[in-house]
């Protein structure tokens, strides 16, 4: 078995097993392939071997805080976040990780079963500390407030399906920035940036006065239908 990556050749045993399915067992991943990242396997007959390679991206790119130089699967990302030990933490790993999650890697889950397994408790004080943290990741662009609808199984639909009944619900839409020539290890600045609304949903008025204030000093591109603007602030990675 050998793994090519960045130009690096790393070979090593790996044995095959039959598990359902045949799998390499005992693979050691270089720690620079964050999970959702795509590989491809080649098996060379003639010399018993396996290879196993990634494809560099265009322009590497940085999702929610994590650097992805190789392609990816969207959908995969955002299941398999790592979310801080914070309220906003655990309201965006909810999101993520129980709601309906599109090819693109965003997702949609309704408000009724976000508090019931945000972990934020219950009463006023749950119900208190879940609007504080859907309203930080309002604000920094993560989260969007819908309506869709749910079938009879309890199954999410956005935008909202003919027959079912409509529910409010939270959309996710995963913050993809281009990687800085200069990249900080523990906090950066992420610049202004055109980010896709949920279908259905238009620019509020101040995000339309932000995005042209900003363009004045910066090249944004145009603002078109059903996109919206989301302005420069700190974040930690």
């Amino acid at each position: 078995m050998a793994i090519e990556h960045r130009g690096d050749r790393t070979e090593f045993d790996s044995p095959l097993r039959q598990d359902v399915e045949w799998q390499f067992t005992d693979l050691t991943w270089p720690a620079d392939i964050p999970p959702g990242t795509f590989v491809t396997v080649e098996w060379h007959e003639r010399k018993g071997e396996a290879i196993i390679r990634t494809t560099p991206l265009e322009e590497p790119l940085r999702v929610d805080g994590v650097e992805y130089w190789h392609e990816y699967d969207p959908k995969v990302v955002t299941r398999d976040s790592r979310p801080d030990k914070s309220n906003r933490g655990a309201v965006l790993h909810t999101v993520r990780k129980l709601g309906r999650v599109f090819d693109d890697g965003s997702a949609v889950l309704t408000e009724e079963l976000l508090a019931k397994r945000s972990g934020l408790g219950r009463g006023q004080k749950g119900a208190f500390l879940l609007k504080n943290a859907i309203d930080q990741l309002i604000r920094e662009g993560f989260l969007t407030r819908v309506t869709g609808s749910v079938d009879s199984a309890g199954h999410p639909s956005y935008p909202p399906a003919d027959g079912q009944a409509t529910a409010d619900m939270v959309f996710y839409a995963p913050m993809v920035e281009p990687i800085p020539t200069e990249s900080h290890r523990n906090e950066h600045w992420v610049t202004g940036f055109i980010r896709k609304l949920p279908r259905g949903s238009q620019p509020t008025q101040k995000q339309l006065d932000l995005y042209h204030q900003a363009s004045q000093f910066q090249d944004i591109g145009p603002l078109k239908p059903g996109y919206t603007f989301v302005q420069k602030h700190h974040r930690n990675s």
